[in-house]
C-alpha cells in the first residue's frame, strides 16, 4: 500500500477541536461575546486578516482578534476551540470566523498588505492557522452560494451556528456540501510523469490532469475517465495517496497515481478545450525545465504528488 501524503499536505494540517456539540446551543454566541478568551477570525473577499503586513521573511500568522472587534450584524461561523496555547490565545479558546462586507472590511483593516489568500500563503502558516483558514472559508463560501435554498428558491438563512441555513418559508435544513475532484499523478514503463497546461492558466504553467468526480462514481472510476477524457490516455491501478481541502470555492482533492496501460497506444491527446498542451517529463527533464515552465503552488496536492515521484523539492517558487 502506498504511504500517505496527507499529513505532509499544506492545507490538511488541523490543530482545533471543532467542538460540534457546541453548535446546536442557541445562546452560543451569546456566550462568546461575554469570554474574555473568545477571539474571531476576519475574513473578506475570500482573504484572512494576518497579524502583519505580508513579508516574505517572516512566517505569517492569523489575526485572531477579541471578539467585538468586527460588526455584531457581519455572518459569524464557530470553528471550534484551540488545543493548546499559542500566540497570545490560550488553550481552550473559542474561534469564531466573521465574513466581513466591502464596507466592513476595509473598516476593520485598511491595510490591503494584511489581507492575504489561504490559496497562496497556506503552507506558509502553522499548523492551527492553516486548519482554521481552511475550515472559515470553505463555510463561508457555502453560505455566499446557499443564500436561497436549491430546492425552493426561498431564502435562508444562518443557524446553528453558521453550520446549517435555513428555508425561511419550509423550515427546512441545508448543510455544507463538499465537490470531490482526483488528481493524478500518471507515469509510464520509464518512469516518466505527464503534466499538461490548462486552458485557464499562462501557457508555460503545467500540472497533474484532474476533475470531479461524477454522480453514481467511484473514484477509481473517476481517474480512469478524466485521464482519458483530458488527455486520450489509458491508465490502470489507480491508488489513493492522500486528500486535502481545497476550498476555492469548494473542492476536496483525493490525490491518486496510476500507470499507463500498456495495452493501448497511449497517444498524447489534449483535448483542446480544458487542456491545451501534454508533456512527458523524466526527473532529469523536468528538472533542466523549470526555468521555462511553471509549477502548481506549493500550497496544492499537485505541487506534493509531483515532489513524491521525483524524490525531493524542486527548486521553484
Amino acid at each position: 500500500m502506498p504511504r500517505s501524503l496527507t499529513q505532509h499536505l499544506p492545507l490538511s494540517r488541523y490543530r482545533i477541536d471543532r467542538d460540534h456539540a457546541a453548535r446546536d446551543r442557541p445562546q452560543l454566541f451569546d456566550e462568546l461575546a461575554a469570554d474574555p478568551d473568545a477571539r474571531i477570525v476576519a475574513l473578506w473577499r475570500g482573504e484572512v486578516l494576518l497579524t502583519t503586513a505580508r513579508d516574505a521573511a517572516t512566517a505569517p500568522a492569523l489575526a485572531l482578534l477579541p471578539w467585538a472587534s468586527a460588526p455584531a450584524e457581519a455572518l459569524r461561523i464557530y470553528l471550534g476551540r484551540t488545543l493548546e496555547a499559542e500566540g497570545g490565545v490560550p488553550a481552550g479558546a473559542a474561534i469564531t470566523a466573521v465574513v466581513l462586507d466591502d464596507e466592513s472590511g476595509p473598516a476593520l483593516e485598511a491595510d490591503v498588505t494584511r489581507w492575504a489568500s489561504p490559496r497562496t500563503l497556506g503552507h506558509r502558516l502553522g499548523d492551527r492557522d492553516a486548519g482554521l483558514a481552511i475550515e472559515a472559508l470553505g463555510l463561508a463560501n457555502w453560505h455566499d452560494t446557499h443564500r436561497f435554498s436549491p430546492r425552493t428558491g426561498n431564502p435562508t438563512v444562518a443557524a446553528k451556528a453558521g453550520w446549517v441555513r435555513v428555508d425561511v418559508e419550509t423550515g427546512a435544513e441545508l448543510f455544507p456540501r463538499t465537490d470531490a475532484a482526483v488528481i493524478v499523478g500518471i507515469t509510464d514503463a520509464d518512469d516518466r510523469l505527464v503534466l499538461g497546461s490548462n486552458a485557464l492558466w499562462e501557457s508555460n504553467r503545467f500540472s497533474l490532469l484532474a476533475g470531479f468526480v461524477e454522480p453514481g462514481e467511484s473514484l477509481e472510476a473517476a481517474v480512469v475517465r478524466e485521464v482519458f477524457e483530458e488527455s486520450g490516455l489509458r491508465v490502470i491501478d489507480a491508488e489513493y495517496v492522500g486528500s486535502q481541502p481545497w476550498p476555492f470555492p469548494a473542492s476536496l482533492m483525493l490525490g491518486f497515481r496510476a500507470r499507463l496501460d500498456p495495452a493501448h497506444a497511449n497517444d498524447l491527446r489534449p483535448d483542446g478545450a480544458e487542456i491545451l498542451d501534454l508533456r512527458w517529463f523524466s526527473r532529469d527533464e523536468l528538472a533542466a525545465s523549470l526555468g521555462e515552465i511553471l509549477l502548481p503552488g506549493r500550497t496544492s496536492i499537485a505541487r506534493a504528488i509531483i515532489e513524491d515521484w521525483f524524490g525531493g523539492s524542486l527548486d521553484a517558487p
